[in-house]
């Protein structure tokens, strides 16, 4: 650990302790240490109390950021079954509505459907009223085309 402090190897390290034993003394190289220990210890107690003011201060967003959390969380679970519920009966319903229209498609009336299963206007059976009635039209169609053809 010596040698990576500032990348100075370990005669570096060596030199400079003999330099400043020769500068200071040994007898003013233990005050020295003394005063840059307590300068230390006044600077970690400094920065702790930062810190704890800053916690301190801030412990009051903590707490309200935290209960939103949680509110959100709590309304979102809410909405969430809320939902649920919903689709669960909607597919319910949709399965009652599915069935009855498959029982009401099944039902035998004597006629032949196609093979979607559905009657058509054009696949029902006809009777005999309904076909007058289409041919009485389209006779009085084609009457109503030949006037105009001959009118102009």
């Amino acid at each position: 650990m010596i040698q990576h402090i500032l990348f100075i190897s370990g005669g570096e390290i060596v030199l400079v302790m003999i330099l400043a034993l020769l500068f200071f003394g040994s007898k003013a190289i233990p005050d020295i240490a003394k005063t840059l220990g307590k300068g230390m210890r006044e600077f970690k107690k400094a920065t702790n109390e930062i810190k704890r003011e800053i916690n301190d201060n801030t412990g009051d967003f903590k707490k309200d950021i935290n209960d939103m959390k949680s509110t959100v969380k709590s309304e979102t679970r809410k909405i969430t079954d809320d939902i649920e519920n919903v689709s669960s009966s909607v597919k319910e319903k949709t399965t009652e509505f599915t069935n009855d229209i498959s029982e009401e498609l099944n039902y035998d009336d004597g006629y032949d459907y196609p093979q979607d299963n559905y009657p058509s206007e054009e696949n029902e059976p006809a009777d005999e009223s309904s076909a007058d009635e289409k041919s009485s039209s389209e006779s009085s169609k084609n009457e109503d085309t030949t006037s105009e053809d001959k009118t102009n």
